[in-house]
């Protein structure tokens, strides 16, 4: 439940999952929650095995990932103002959009914001269920379990806002307000990752 919540807030995840599902059609939506939901494996290992407690313990590794994020958001946002006057809504997205490119921007994105790793050192504990298992075996489950939830409340946005991508295609300024909406998010996050 606490999941379900958390997932349903709005957050930096999921406007970009709206904004790509919008832009670029679902299955575009569904491979940037792919990649998000890779990136929440990778920071459940991280907690499993104490690496997370070491990046917040180190002010300077955690400012370091932090920048290197920020300045990888801040290069997407470049390349969308570069790429033209618009995104084509489920025109052309091949010359410009691939379900790898954006599988793999949703990873980088969530592997590279330290502080998902630093929520999940915060929530998790408060949820460990067993004295006899092993905590890196509840730290999975409980991770599995968070991408699971999270997933299909992902999904769900997804397939949504793909659904009305068509009939947003409509409108020629559509494409121009969603290329500026996807600037504003990445410089937004950057943000967020530098100073939130």
């Amino acid at each position: 439940m606490a999941t379900f919540v958390l997932a349903l807030s709005p957050g930096p995840d999921n406007i970009f999952v709206l904004i790509q599902s919008v832009g670029n059609g679902k299955k575009y939506g569904l491979a940037v929650v792919a990649g998000l939901m890779t990136g929440c494996l990778v920071h459940t290992t991280l907690l499993a095995f104490g690496v997370s407690a070491l990046i917040k313990n180190s002010p300077v590794v955690f400012t370091a990932i932090k920048v290197f994020g920020a300045a990888y958001l801040l290069y997407l946002a470049i390349m969308v103002y570069r790429a033209g006057d618009a995104i084509a809504l489920n025109g052309n997205v091949e010359n410009t959009k691939s379900v790898p490119r954006l599988f793999r921007q949703g990873f980088i994105m969530n592997v590279l914001n330290p502080k998902v790793t630093i929520f999940f050192l915060a929530f998790f504990p408060g949820f460990l269920f067993s004295d006899t298992l092993s905590t890196v075996i509840q730290f999975y489950v409980l991770g599995f379990l968070f991408i699971l939830v999270s997933s299909i409340v992902f999904s769900a946005i997804a397939v949504l806002a793909g659904t009305i991508s068509s009939f947003l295609s409509a409108s020629k300024r559509t494409g121009s307000i969603l290329k500026w909406g996807q600037i504003i998010a990445f410089i937004a996050i950057a943000i967020y990752l530098l100073i939130g």
